[in-house]
């Protein structure tokens, strides 16, 4: 491979790790806007928990001439000398659920102005196919002056990192590559392969590889809707969900998804991206789109639910004291973008119920900035009519829950884990 010096646009959930790890081999510089972000790593510090700080600290350097190793800036004169630029920023969607593509805009803007002719440039946010050749590159050829695919070139490796998950982690996890050309698909799925100990997959287009991100977390949205849906009917019947689905598990080809909550920046927006993308060529996806409603809906579901077993117990729901436990979009992660525990929690409030919410991990400052709603992170040490268990924090699962509970205090189990002790469960 020739002299390689990486860029990495965007340091969160995604960025910093791969960052992290193409440290470990080549000379990175790690960009990002927020400067508070880039000062805290620079310190040593995650506090997205991706990275533990003992191997952050390992790879972090203090100028970026080394030969290899990590090196953070808030500064574009400081990749200005990469020749890969890789972009990992959100990608999400406004309120009426269109995909908002201003933090890509944003970032090919800043990378078109220190664009130098041999440059690639890889995309890694997940988008509907057509994003990365259609709306990101000529925001480069216009900024950087030019031209695509003989100038400069691009790539697209979607990102597959799940937070939380110390398990499968970026290098362990198989790595789909591609390149505007035959060539630089080559180039990329090098790159990658040099680092991904799991191995890389070269997609034959750019297309194909936006194509198979977008539906691997739609494929998801579906199979999860399928299962809320059956919850929905049982409960109805007066059977367990839970142990239906551990029954029906036995059988070799049975898809072990469970119901919940379905929220984050992946499952819960990725469907509207293929399905805008699919509108716009004059189809309707019902699937995809029935999903996608019966999922959101789920929240304003455990409320009514909570509710009605508050009800049957005998507690009076305007005014009772409930406490929430958890806040972020799945376990054992600080992660709040797109919480569906909001709308628990926002329905809650319509019921007259007050809602404290004890989380951990969730940075009370965002979660007051993001949704306006009061969190803690040391649990209240006062009795509550009502507890309901939104998200799994390993943590919670050594609560001593008799000295949060009144005598006649409700426990719900929205993610099933209380092996027993709950009221009742999703």
């Amino acid at each position: 491979m020739e002299n390689i010096k990486i860029a990495v646009i965007g340091l969160g959930y995604v960025g910093l790790p791969l960052a992290r790890l193409f440290s470990t081999k080549y000379l990175v510089v790690g960009f990002d806007i927020n400067e508070s972000r880039v000062t805290s790593l620079k310190s040593g510090t995650d506090t997205t928990l991706e990275v533990e700080d003992d191997i952050l600290q390992k790879v972090l350097i203090n100028n970026n001439n080394e030969d290899k190793g990590l090196y953070c800036t808030t500064s574009l004169k400081d990749i200005e000398d990469c020749n890969y630029y890789i972009i990992t920023v959100p990608t999400p969607v406004d309120k009426n659920n269109k995909p908002d593509l201003t933090p890509l805009y944003k970032s090919s803007e800043a990378v078109g102005k220190v664009l130098k002719k041999g440059d690639i440039v890889i995309y890694e946010s997940t988008v509907y196919p057509g994003v990365t050749e259609e709306e990101c590159v000529p925001v480069l050829e216009q900024v950087s002056g030019l031209k695509f695919n003989e100038d400069f070139f691009a790539g697209y490796s979607p990102e597959r990192i799940n937070p939380g998950d110390k398990e499968h982690t970026v290098e362990k996890i198989l790595k789909v590559t591609s390149g505007s050309t035959k060539e630089i698909g080559e180039k990329v799925d090098s790159l990658y392969k040099s680092v991904i100990i799991a191995g890389t997959y070269l997609a034959p287009t750019i297309k194909v590889a936006e194509a198979a991100k977008v539906i691997e977390n739609s494929q998801r949205d579906i199979n999860i809707a399928f299962v809320n849906e059956l919850a929905k009917i049982f409960n109805l019947m007066g059977i367990d969900t839970q142990e239906v689905l551990a029954a029906a598990g036995t059988k070799w080809n049975f898809l072990p998804f469970k119901p919940g909550l379905v929220g984050g920046h992946c499952i819960g927006v990725d469907p509207y991206y293929l399905a805008q993308r699919a509108q716009e060529f004059g189809y309707h996806p019902e699937i995809i789109l029935a999903g996608r409603r019966l999922n959101d809906s789920m929240g304003e579901y455990v409320a009514s639910q909570v509710v009605k077993l508050m009800i049957k117990k005998g507690i009076s729901v305007n005014g009772a004291n409930l406490l929430m436990l958890g806040i972020t979009f799945k376990e054992n992660c600080p992660d709040v973008r797109n919480t569906k525990i909001v709308d628990v929690v926002k329905a809650l409030h319509e019921y007259g119920i007050k809602v404290a919410i004890f989380d951990p991990l969730a940075d009370v400052e965002e979660v007051k900035k993001e949704y306006k709603l009061e969190t803690v992170n040391v649990l209240p040490e006062i009795k509550f009519d009502a507890i309901v268990l939104g998200v799994a924090h390993t943590e919670f699962l050594s609560l001593d829950f008799s000295q949060l509970q009144n005598d006649n205090s409700l426990l719900y189990d929205v993610k099933g884990i209380l092996n027993g002790i709950a009221d009742n469960r999703l």
